[in-house]
């Protein structure tokens, strides 16, 4: 076995991580009788040779062996063998190739087109591994079939002969959307495969699994061909479909809270601990209904009444992986998302702690437009108080910890006092005080009890330890929305330690609070001023502007704002750009330069001087302006709220803007930057206030409402 093995110099070639020499031992250690050098060989495959999905020349060399591996009788655990590879397959048609078949170049080289080749030359033998004695084999293996069979005719018999002899609904689901992905790989196999799917679909022979896969993937096939009855149908079968799998509750995290782990910030722990958590499905239809939501796309209508159905299961994993659904339903398309958030803030109710915990998760991250489910977030925090007492927030239970936390955070986001008692609580216990400290700037009218113990909580904080980095910013972050003029002492004196200890990001954090505070901080000035030299790319803008906050005048600030726009790093450029836009037509003297700048080739750099350019000089740059930031939102539609702020302030001048502001509110999905609900919701009341201003004569969608 494995001939040629050590014929190939795979030192030469690298992985994720360097050399890719160790891979012969672990090809050979996945052979190994032994379970757990069998394990970690695999997890070690993943991790290095097929990185994240990645595919390099050794990931593409091993595949002869991975072949051998897997047509081997006395190989163990075949079947991981097998997804590995078609893994690898998938990934490389994902990442060599565009979707018309051409090769995407990369340097270096990855080793996508040698995968694919390789894996397509052995279509045939994927036919033989669908019919492995193995059902673990043959699951696998099924993909394979609509990736790499080169000949429709025996790809689609194929599939046909699995479908009528699997039973088991994994199977037979991945079954028919292999069977989609022939379609739409093959143009000579679509129509033939569109018509099994469809006769599948409307068979009530077929178990509803069944008919619910041929439905979806039907529409996967031919997204424009969606009817009207396609929803409804998708529905009575999900229906039928979830009577059918046994109901199973959700195995609940440790007891008590999980020991810190020296050195390691605790959001970084928890952000693993999520990423595990999201990478979990707990309904064997999800998949499914994900393709599905994909299929259906802008129709958000349609995609609620499918998800309405998902959240009155009676299967709590089916609703939790639902939940999540409808997160990424209302972080992803524009739309009156109220009917969708009311049932996901019904979820708080359920006796599952998971599902209630993920609902309030999902509530968070959309707390722009959650306001329809404030009531229900306190109804739920106000019950767990009542029936645990004011220290549930350091519940040893660790779900029910997490879903108080969780809808804890959620109504603070909303900017809701009710959520003020466990937020202190948090803080005056220590027990996952740092989940508190990120929501609690959005309480500004509780600053007088929240702001001492926020101070309390930077001043323990050691600077000497750079994995205190993460604390101390989020606290100062907190402190700069909090506003209050009390933690100016506590935050000059982490200025001082982050000084000290060549705390760059801390630095400029604390720098950045001091701006907010004004001149509040102008006992600081004279730290602040030494900061305005710093060698540190964010240090240095951030010391400008607080300067100007504390105090300064003019004189001794244009200089270095002047010095800042001839700096080659962009985000240097564009912060002294918003400080002379602050300044206004005093900082005239950098008219000749921001004219300039006008012409750079990134179009963020564009955006924020043609802003500053607006604000100093008036209507007599209102051309060179507007033309500009046109320009740039039509490049790249990331810089559109920064765009729209612009066009907001220039009043009738902005005219010429109104095609591309209709054409961006247009948009059925979301945009701004990031593409965040924040600030598409934003860019939408921005946009509507600014059409109906400057044609009042054509009547507008409403602006979204505001929390």
């Amino acid at each position: 076995m494995f001939d040629g093995l050590h014929d190939i110099d795979w030192a030469s070639m690298e992985h994720a991580y360097g050399s890719a020499e160790e891979v012969p031992a672990l090809l050979t250690a996945l052979r190994s009788p032994d379970a757990e050098e069998r394990r970690k060989a695999l997890d070690r495959f993943y991790s290095a040779v097929h990185h994240q999905g990645s595919v390099y020349p050794p990931t593409a060399a091993s595949l002869p062996f991975l072949f051998e591996l897997a047509k081997g009788s006395a190989t163990p655990d075949r079947a991981a063998v097998v997804a590995l590879m078609v893994s690898i397959g998938r990934e490389s048609l994902d990442r060599g190739f565009e979707d018309d078949g051409t090769e995407i170049e990369y340097y270096p080289p990855t080793g996508c087109a040698q995968a694919v080749a390789f894996l397509r030359e052995r279509g045939a033998q994927f036919a033989e591994l669908a019919r492995d004695p193995d059902p673990d084999v043959r699951l696998a293996t099924i993909a394979g079939l609509g990736l790499f069979l080169d000949d429709a005719d025996q790809a689609i018999a194929t599939l046909r002969g699995r479908l009528a002899a699997e039973k088991g609904i994994a199977a037979r689901l991945r079954i028919v959307e292999a069977a989609a992905t022939l379609a739409l790989r093959l143009p000579t196999a679509s129509q033939q495969v569109r018509d099994w799917l469809a006769d599948l679909a409307a068979d009530p022979v077929q178990g509803p699994a069944t008919r619910l896969g041929a439905l979806v993937q039907r529409a996967r096939c031919a997204p424009d061909e969606i009817g009207e009855g396609v929803v409804p149908a998708a529905v009575g079968l999900l229906r039928e479909t979830v009577r059918a799998i046994a109901v199973r509750p959700i195995a609940s995290g440790p007891s008590r809270p999980a020991a810190p782990r020296d050195g390691v910030a605790p959001q970084i722990v928890a952000a693993f601990e999520d990423l595990d958590r999201h990478t979990r499905v707990y309904a064997p239809t999800t998949a499914l209904l994900r393709t599905f939501h994909e299929a259906l796309g802008a129709r958000v209508a349609e995609r609620t009444t499918v998800l309405a159905e998902q959240l009155s299961s009676p299967d709590p994993g089916s609703r939790l992986d639902a939940v999540r659904m409808s997160g990424e339903l209302m972080r992803t398309w524009r739309g009156d998302h109220t009917r969708l958030l009311m049932l996901v803030a019904d979820q708080l109710a359920t006796a599952d702690q998971e599902v209630a915990a993920e609902a309030a998760t999902v509530l968070a991250s959309c707390h722009p437009i959650a306001a329809p489910a404030r009531e229900a977030l306190a109804a739920h925090i106000g019950t767990h108080r009542a029936a645990h007492g004011p220290h549930v927030w350091a519940a040893p239970q660790a779900p029910l910890r997490r879903t108080h936390q969780e809808a804890v955070r959620a109504l603070a986001r909303l900017g809701d006092r009710r959520a003020l008692p466990s937020l202190l609580a948090a803080l005056d216990s220590d027990i996952d005080a740092w989940r508190a400290i990120q929501v609690a700037g959005h309480l500004p009218q509780a600053a007088d009890q929240l702001v001492p113990r926020l101070c309390d909580h930077l001043r323990r904080i050691d600077l000497s330890q750079q994995s205190t980095e993460m604390s101390a910013n989020v606290i100062l972050s907190a402190l700069t929305a909090l506003g209050d003029p009390a933690a100016v002492p506590e935050v000059v004196d982490t200025l001082g330690a982050a000084m000290g200890h060549e705390q760059h990001r801390v630095t400029k954090s604390a720098l950045k609070a001091l701006r907010a505070f004004g001149s509040a901080a102008a006992g600081a000035k004279g730290t602040i001023r030494s900061l305005t030299t710093a060698t540190d790319a964010h240090v240095r803008p951030a010391a400008v502007a607080a300067l100007w906050a504390v105090g300064s005048d003019l004189a001794e600030v244009m200089p270095l704002l002047l010095d800042l726009l001839d700096d080659r790093i962009t985000f240097r450029i564009s912060d002294a750009a918003d400080l002379l836009g602050e300044i206004g037509p005093p900082a005239a003297a950098a008219l000749p330069r921001l004219r300039d700048l006008l012409t750079h080739d990134y179009e963020w750099v564009r955006v924020h001087c043609a802003a500053a350019l607006w604000e100093i000089g008036g209507e007599t740059e209102a051309a060179a302006v507007l033309d500009a930031l046109l320009q740039a939102m039509a490049k790249n539609p990331a810089t559109s709220n920064h765009v729209v702020a612009c066009l907001d302030s220039m009043g009738p001048l902005a005219a010429p803007a109104l095609p591309l502001l209709r054409e961006q509110l247009a948009q059925p999905r979301r945009g701004g930057r990031f593409q965040s609900i924040e600030h598409d919701e934003e860019l939408q009341r921005v946009g509507c206030i600014l059409i109906a201003r400057l044609d009042p004569s054509r009547p507008e969608a409403p602006a979204p409402r505001t929390v």
